[in-house]
């Protein structure tokens, strides 16, 4: 039976402190999201037992199973009743698909019958029947995550951590895997750090954006990704974040100005001197005059994408076919603007 997660969590690395206090209600997905190195993985590791508090608790239904205060409490990973399933599927190679997927059930005392029956019941349910006597030299990377994920819900556990489990797979085989992971969770309480802005969306319910071991940004998947916080987060929901004030109904930042079509950005910027931040999709930037208030910006970078060449500035970033982007070079100033009804102002702290 899923579990309702409640944890605060404190471990000392070298660089900062994770701190970081997530509350997941049973059969919630919480997604985490935030640069390399953030600390989304000690998050797990600490959830799964595998990383030792150095502050905090951690607690499943209300009871704790890990606390550094008095009186200290530390369960053993193998009997929180949290399974970790990450990039390596972990199979154990001498085994068939059927027998890895049992080994959870049979692990819990069930008998070798019912637990063969109950992973191919599983096997099904994740896109795999009639494989079950296959090891997993015989099958492909997606079909060994798929068994990876039937043999972790098969142990029935109170919550499972999902620590990127489609960064290795191809893109196709990845879409196929987040669909059927979708499915599988359904009921199931998780926690699941992805880099992936479409498998927080597909998959979670609430998305916790992560930054040097803080957490900076939580909410709905979708309100998150629309209303980036930090610059982290406008990255992660594939946003350019500028950040100026309010001025006569319009945002500024003392060299470019900006306005919006939409009307709750207008009323945001109504309040003169206001801290607004303005989010716009790259794409959206022309260069070119194509509004009343263009602005003019030395070139910082240039960089390929797989439909042309994104220029970034100082203000904005704007990405542009190869054809547009002909002949710049680093240093050249460009005139860059953004049509009203592509620009949206957020409340910035």
């Amino acid at each position: 039976m899923s579990a309702r997660v409640s944890a605060h969590v404190v471990v000392r690395r070298r660089a900062f402190v994770v701190d970081i206090g997530i509350d997941v209600a049973a059969g919630e997905t919480l997604a985490i999201m935030g640069r390399s190195g953030a600390g989304k993985t000690t998050l797990l590791h600490a959830l799964a037992g595998l990383q030792p508090l150095d502050g905090g608790e951690i607690s499943l239904d209300g009871r704790v199973i890990d606390r550094v205060a008095h009186p200290r409490v530390r369960t053993a990973p193998m009997d929180r009743g949290i399974v970790l399933l990450g990039q390596d599927a972990r199979l154990f190679p001498h085994l068939s698909a059927r027998e890895n997927v049992a080994f959870g059930p049979r692990a819990a005392g069930a008998g070798r019958g019912s637990a063969r029956a109950r992973a191919e019941e599983w096997l099904a349910r994740v896109g795999l029947p009639g494989v079950g006597d296959r090891r997993p030299a015989e099958l492909s990377g997606g079909e060994q995550q798929r068994v990876a994920v039937a043999r972790a819900l098969a142990a029935e556990p109170r919550a499972v951590l999902l620590d990127e489990p489609l960064v290795a797979l191809d893109p196709v085989t990845a879409a196929e895997i987040r669909a059927m992971l979708r499915e599988a969770l359904e009921g199931v309480t998780a926690v699941a750090v992805t880099h992936d802005a479409v498998d927080a969306a597909a998959l979670a319910d609430r998305l916790l954006i992560v930054e040097e071991g803080r957490g900076t940004q939580q909410g709905p998947v979708r309100e998150v990704l629309a209303a980036p916080a930090t610059e982290v987060a406008a990255r992660i929901a594939g946003l350019e974040r500028a950040v100026g004030v309010a001025s006569a109904g319009a945002w500024t930042d003392g060299t470019a100005r900006l306005e919006s079509a939409d009307a709750a950005s207008r009323a945001l910027a109504g309040e003169d001197g206001r801290a607004l931040a303005a989010v716009f999709r790259a794409t959206d930037v022309r260069l070119e005059e194509t509004v009343a208030h263009p602005w003019r910006a030395p070139v910082l970078r240039l960089e390929p994408t797989p439909a042309g060449v994104r220029i970034v500035t100082a203000i904005a970033a704007a990405e542009v076919s190869p054809v547009e982007a002909s002949g710049l070079r680093v240093g050249d100033v460009v005139t860059l603007s953004i049509p009203p009804d592509r620009v949206r102002f957020i409340a910035a702290s």
